[in-house]
């Protein structure tokens, strides 16, 4: 078992490392560079996969024999429940087997889901199609992967590059599903989904680089050690139910504005990317200042606060919309607010994941990101159910009235959020070095030593303050520490 003591500069150190370790580079080495990329494109594939029918299911659900609105909201989230059953037990699988072998059968799953999915002539069998989906949960499986092929120090820009490529294949996906949609159908567009999960199977074998040790990673695993303290962690649980709340007004609310963005604006399926292009990317350009305000600025907290203040106001413009005939202004209204919903929920996507790192300890940063993403995941069910049993019972209002009660709720809880220090996580193999020389780096605000984690030696978890940290001390200490 891993022996780890937790030091500050409040809490001066009584054991010290002596384990040396390999010399660090400052910049990714090929291999690191070749395994970001192709686990991002797996990663992002399978994505893609998953979202690419949200812009335009609602409108197809509703022509299938035996359709509701509950059994239509359940086929649109039902990934998300096995997803988050599922990606943390592959996880620790993939501890015993391999990481490979597990991503392998996951993304064999997936396909085999979106198959069924594909040829399914009813609601039911498209529902058992996306629950087998998400049944291929090999997120935590890819993450771990991507911490066996990458040093400590550059595991940062591994995990961001794999997380760009999930924003990527959302925005895609918003505005390729209804070109494709008008290609090939829906259905085509299940089995492209087939298509891409044996891409994902190839690059997996020709293009992962297979790593020579693989072992556990408490920045980038679940640790069941450290899982109740997470659960513990009112911070965490703050951001956590921001995750779910997120991604149950987005399923929610997706039941209906296709629906409607073919009402208003009097446009046929096929032709929507031309109304999700401009608007993705006006939104993100609005976006982009604020979390360079939030980041550099240190306003986090009041720029997050406001996002979910905006995502409630574009709730309630869609559901003031409903209530119009459609003219000409309207459309222009349906835009803006479709408009805000992204430029709002792109930052607070961005800024969720950000928060966790700032708010978990360096040692439980895996286990609260696994948290974090069932949390995210339980999120995307909850939303499609809930907001097909609000369509059903209560109308196209119904579903509003649901997204908006839970955007209040979750308000309030970041309301009292806690304003979060500007801190990252930076992990370090240490050598010879003492703690007392990492506390003493400039910006090192605590370090936890963890040893027996690997075979090159004790692991420094270090909280720094990344605009003050001198890094180039950090690292000329540990490469001298190694001798």
């Amino acid at each position: 078992m891993p022996v780890f003591t937790l030091f500050s500069k409040s809490n001066p150190p009584f054991l010290m490392s002596t384990t040396p370790s390999s010399v660090l580079s400052a910049e990714l080495a090929s291999q690191e560079r070749k395994a970001a990329i192709s686990l991002a494109m797996i990663y992002a594939f399978r994505m893609f996969g998953l979202f690419m029918i949200l812009p335009v299911f609602a409108l197809y659900a509703e022509h299938l024999p035996g359709a509701t609105p509950l059994l239509m909201g359940l086929a649109l989230g039902i990934y998300g429940l096995t997803q988050a059953l599922l990606q943390i037990p592959f996880g620790m699988w993939s501890d015993r087997v391999g990481r490979k072998p597990v991503i392998f059968i996951g993304l064999l799953i997936f396909a085999a889901g979106s198959l069924i999915a594909g040829t399914a002539t009813n609601i039911e069998g498209i529902i058992v199609g996306r629950a087998i989906q998400g049944a291929g949960a090999i997120a935590s499986a890819l993450m771990a992967l991507a911490a066996d092929l990458s040093r400590e120090e550059h595991r940062t820009k591994m995990m961001a590059t794999i997380g760009a490529s999930i924003g990527l294949a959302f925005g895609s996906s918003m505005m390729l599903g209804p070109y494709f949609d008008g290609l090939v159908g829906i259905q085509g567009i299940f089995y492209g989904t087939a298509v891409l999960a044996f891409a994902g199977i190839i690059i997996l074998f020709t293009l992962v680089p297979t790593p020579a040790v693989s072992h556990f990673h408490r920045d980038a695993e679940v640790n069941a050690a450290t899982l109740g303290d997470v659960l513990k962690n009112a911070q965490l649980l703050r951001l956590d139910f921001g995750i779910f709340a997120l991604h149950f007004v987005l399923m929610c609310l997706f039941l209906v504005l296709p629906l409607e963005l073919t009402d208003i604006l009097q446009m046929d399926s096929a032709e929507h990317w031309k109304v999700y292009l401009p608007v993705l990317l006006v939104s993100l350009a609005i976006m982009v200042p604020f979390i360079i305000i939030a980041e550099k600025k240190q306003k986090m907290k009041p720029v997050f606060n406001g996002a979910i203040a905006a995502l409630l106001l574009s709730t309630l413009w869609f559901a003031v919309i409903t209530t119009d005939e459609p003219h000409d202004a309207l459309a222009y209204q349906f835009i803006g607010a479709l408009v805000l919903f992204f430029a709002s929920f792109n930052l607070l996507e961005a800024s969720l994941p950000s928060l966790i790192s700032k708010t978990s300890p360096a040692t439980q940063k895996g286990t609260a990101m696994g948290v974090y993403s069932s949390s995210q995941f339980f999120g995307a069910f909850a939303g499609g159910a809930a907001g097909g049993w609000a369509h059903g019972h209560m109308g196209i209002s119904g579903i509003f009235v649901v997204a908006f009660s839970v955007l209040v709720f979750w308000l309030v809880i970041a309301l009292t959020m806690k304003k979060p220090e500007n801190l990252s996580t930076y992990l370090l193999n240490v050598g010879d070095a003492t703690i007392e020389q990492l506390l003493a780096v400039r910006g090192v605000v605590e370090a936890t030593l963890v040893e027996g984690e690997n075979d090159e030696g004790p692991v420094a978890y270090l909280k720094v303050k990344k605009n003050i940290l001198d890094e180039e001390n950090l690292l000329s200490l540990a490469v001298t520490a190694r001798g």
